[in-house]
């Protein structure tokens, strides 16, 4: 409630001040009339928290957009449907976050639409001034709800969406790591066997002066190799990697190695399938909040980072616009599976196009699933089984040429 300071005069006609709490200045003159007091000046004093939570939301609003991880979006995204749905108006509801939060950058963002919406903004253009992690498919699926009145309820279901596409990135990056630890290791535990152990072994086994095999020949001139070139080979390998990354910076190098990593054998397949669920899961979340067949294409066309997917979606949304059906303007491009095509239209010819599309997306997230479990189960074992095999060639050929120099030895021995 606002605060009110006075100067008045009592009975005695003695001056007097002093503070008191009012809904607006003509309670505070019914207060001071209710005391006996003549008042004098009657001025409005502004609460310091209230004060100070503005300048705060200035402060961020000024500094600009701030850049918000996904967990970050997530729980932004969560707390502020839980404080919708608990009655609390969007205002304040930012108003709490931006004092409560413990997270700086959230505390920052909420300051920011505060500010954004306190000056006549809509909340969601407000969101793209406040920070670069609200895309437009979020800002768009905040608009329906604004439009429609069921903003807590679209952010309920926007903050589970994000979470589903969150953890299956997380699933897909995990499924990656532990092959991609293997295989470096492989590689590493190669490079100090040829450069470390083997030139000593390598020494110890010539002074024996005994005729050795033609295995071990070729894994003594492969390690002096190594040994001598290793920085030449070192150098061709960050060349490489470097012009690699250069090529695919360009249009056409990175139309030809998005198209080419969905073909990759083991990897290939879980590319492919995390992309079909997150492609079903983000339009039924657009379709079932109620945005535009065409808006909905168009938003993921733009958000995705394939560009041998996006030509395909940019194609579909062209038909699509022209008139045609969803289903036929996706098996037209042949980018897409049968399954998937029938699915989107039955969705179409019945009318519940959103729920064919989540049923597609269950379907597919679990396809992903037992890709990635086989993906973890067969590229791992293939890698160790090919640690196994060098590390088996290397030490067969040195216990050979050992055994063979400790013959010679004990022959000379006995003549």
């Amino acid at each position: 409630m606002p605060s009110f300071a006075y100067t008045a005069i009592d009975n005695a006609g003695k001056r007097v001040s002093g503070n008191l709490a009012g809904r607006n200045k003509a309670e505070a003159y019914r207060q001071l009339e209710a005391k006996s007091l003549i008042p004098v000046t009657v001025e409005a004093v502004a609460d310091e928290a209230a004060a100070a939570a503005k300048a705060k939301a200035k402060d961020a609003a000024a500094r600009g957009p701030v850049p918000l991880s996904r967990p970050l979006v997530i729980l932004f995204t969560e707390e502020l449907a839980d404080l919708l749905d608990a009655g609390v108006q969007l205002e304040g509801a930012l108003r709490v976050l931006h004092e409560r939060q413990t997270n700086k950058a959230i505390r920052d963002v909420a300051g920011t639409l505060r500010e954004e919406i306190r000056e006549g903004a809509k909340f969601s253009s407000a969101l793209k001034k406040a920070s670069p992690a609200f895309d437009d498919l979020y800002r768009n699926l905040v608009a329906a709800g604004e439009a429609s009145g069921s903003l807590s309820e679209i952010l309920r279901r926007l903050a589970l969406s994000l979470k589903q596409l969150y953890n299956l990135q997380r699933r897909v990056t995990s499924a990656m790591i532990y092959p991609s630890f293997l295989l470096v290791g492989c590689i590493v535990l190669l490079f100090v066997f040829s450069t470390v152990l083997m030139p000593k072994l390598v020494d110890l086994i010539r002074k024996t002066g005994q005729k050795l095999s033609l295995l071990t020949e070729m894994l003594i001139k492969f390690t002096d190799f190594m040994g001598q070139w290793w920085w030449l080979i070192l150098l061709v390998i960050i060349t490489l990697v470097l012009s690699f990354r250069a090529y695919i910076a360009t249009a056409g190098g990175r139309m030809w190695w998005d198209a080419y990593k969905m073909r990759l054998p083991a990897f290939g397949p879980v590319i492919t399938g995390r992309f079909y669920a997150q492609f079903c899961q983000t339009m039924a979340n657009l379709v079932n909040n109620g945005v535009p067949l065409l808006n909905s294409l168009r938003l993921i066309a733009r958000g995705t980072t394939n560009r041998h997917i996006q030509k395909f979606l940019d194609a579909a949304l062209i038909d699509v616009g022209e008139g045609t059906s969803l289903a036929r303007a996706m098996d037209k491009t042949g980018a897409f599976p049968a399954a998937l095509v029938d699915r989107i239209a039955i969705g179409e010819q019945t009318g519940e196009l959103g729920k064919a599309f989540s049923k597609a997306a269950a379907k597919y997230d679990e396809d992903l699933d037992l890709r990635i479990n086989r993906l973890t189960s067969i590229v791992p074992n293939l890698i160790l089984v090919l640690m196994a095999l060098i590390v088996g060639v290397v030490a067969y050929s040195i216990m050979t040429t050992i055994f063979g120099s400790m013959s010679g030895i004990k022959g000379g021995a006995g003549r």
